[in-house]
Order: C-alpha cells, then structure tokens, then sequence
C-alpha cells in the first residue's frame, strides 16, 4: 500500500521545481545575463582585431556556440546543485517523502523544469545574437548536432550537480565546489581568454577531458555542417558521465532512501 500512495511526476511537481529555478538569482544572472554579456564582449573584441570583415560571421559565430555552454553550466551545474544542497539543509527531501514523494520522482521533475528554463534561455541567447551580432546561419545537421550536444551535457552536469549536493550537504560547501568547477569549465575549455594551443601539457589533457572544451573550440564546424571527427568529444563524454555516474552510485550506497529512491 505504501508503494501505491508514492506519487510519481504531477505538473504541480513539475511548477514547484519551475518556480524554484526561476526564483533562484544566480541561474539568471550567470545562466542567462553573463553568457549574452561575454559574448558580446568578446565578439566584439575579436572582430575589431581582424582586418577581414568577413570574418566577422565567423568569429561572432564561434564565439556565441562556446558561450552557450555557459546556460546549461550555470543553471545546472551551480543553480540546481546549490537550491538543492539548500533543501537538504531544511530537511526539504526527507518531508516529501513523507507525502509519498520519492526522490527520483523529484530528480524528474527538477529535470523538466530545468529543460524548460533551459530552452527559454537559449531562445533569448541566440535571439540576441542574430539581433544584435552577425550570427551564420547553420546547416540543419549543425544544429541537430549542436543541441544534441547540449541535452546530453546537461544530463550529465545534472547527475554531477546532484552527487557535489548530495555529499557536500551545505550550502557554503557546495556552492564552493561548484562554483570551483564552473571556472574550472571555463579556464581548461579556453573561455577565459587562455587558447587551447596556449595552455600547459598537463591543462590540455584536462581539457580533452571536457566536452564543452570541443563544443567551444571546435563547434563552429559541425555548425556550418563541415565534416567533423565526434570520437574524441565523445570520449569527453564518457568520462564525465562516468565521474557524474560514479558520484551518483556513492549519493546512493551511502543513503538509499534519502536522494534518489
């Protein structure tokens, strides 16, 4: 009978989670405000030190595809690990599961709302871009690839904010880590003005370990529909779905019940 009250995902659940990603500042300030700002910025410093106009497309182009890792970086990996690490220091989990909520059907439904601000916020990035920036048009497998690409490092980044929250438990301490690996992201990926080529041995074979190091640096070919070799991004892949897996098998080993039953 107990198993029989357990609800599964309700569009209330799906709501509630929703107003917990709009309402937390930090997914629009960095998952929304800061990738539109950097690449403005950073389009437009690259296009003034080129001689070429026409490689403006090109530039603002490659420019914006890196960027918009940031949205999925920002709102899950700090937004979602941090609101939750919070509702484990209310005890928030423990009293749903008192009204027959599971924690897995809570991951669900954090997921959904999580695709939906997601795609919003997407929507307004490149609606900015082809507005104000002179954005390539893609070819249709370019953008097949490219959200794809997105979708399947948001389920991962989804499983790794959820272990960082799970084992940290605090809110000090998780928006620590994670705030530590979104930098992390952005320096080894080549966002933060250090090139791929420039960096060290050791920084580089990190950054080969990091699908948005391929998605910012090399995206802008599988954008213009070129051909592109997938195998070591999708080796980038697996490693961080392994990490993510991992953490999410210790979250579980060490309280079943609590996380994701």
């Amino acid at each position: 009978m107990q198993n029989k009250k357990r609800k599964m995902i309700t569009m209330q659940m799906i709501i509630f989670e929703l107003r917990n990603v709009t309402g937390n500042p930090y997914v629009h300030i960095f998952g929304v405000g800061l990738p539109v700002v950097l690449a403005e910025l950073i389009t437009m410093v690259a296009v003034s030190e080129v001689n070429d106009p026409s490689l403006a497309g090109m530039i603002a182009t490659s420019v914006y595809l890196g960027m918009g890792t940031l949205i999925p970086m920002a709102t899950i990996l700090m937004g979602y690990a941090v609101c939750y690490a919070q509702e484990l220091d209310k005890g928030i989990p423990e009293r749903m599961q008192l009204f027959g909520i599971r924690g897995s059907s809570m991951l669900c439904s954090r997921a959904i709302s999580e695709a939906i601000f997601i795609t919003v916020s997407f929507g307004i990035f490149f609606a900015v871009g082809y507005g104000v920036s002179d954005l390539e048009q893609p070819a249709a497998s370019g953008v097949v690839s490219y959200f794809l690409s997105i979708l399947v490092l948001s389920v991962i980044l989804l499983a790794l904010a959820h272990g960082v929250a799970c084992i940290c438990r605090s809110f000090g301490r998780t928006y620590c880590v994670s705030m530590m690996l979104y930098f992390a992201f952005m320096i080894f990926s080549g966002m933060m003005g250090v090139e791929y080529a420039d960096l060290p041995k050791w920084a580089q074979a990190v950054a080969r370990m990091l699908p948005v190091t391929y998605i910012n640096r090399d995206f802008y070919q599988v954008w213009s529909g070129e051909e592109y070799n997938y195998m070591p991004m999708i080796q980038s892949y697996l490693f961080l779905g392994a990490v993510s897996g991992i953490l999410l098998f210790l979250v579980w080993k060490r309280s079943p019940r609590a996380e994701i039953s």
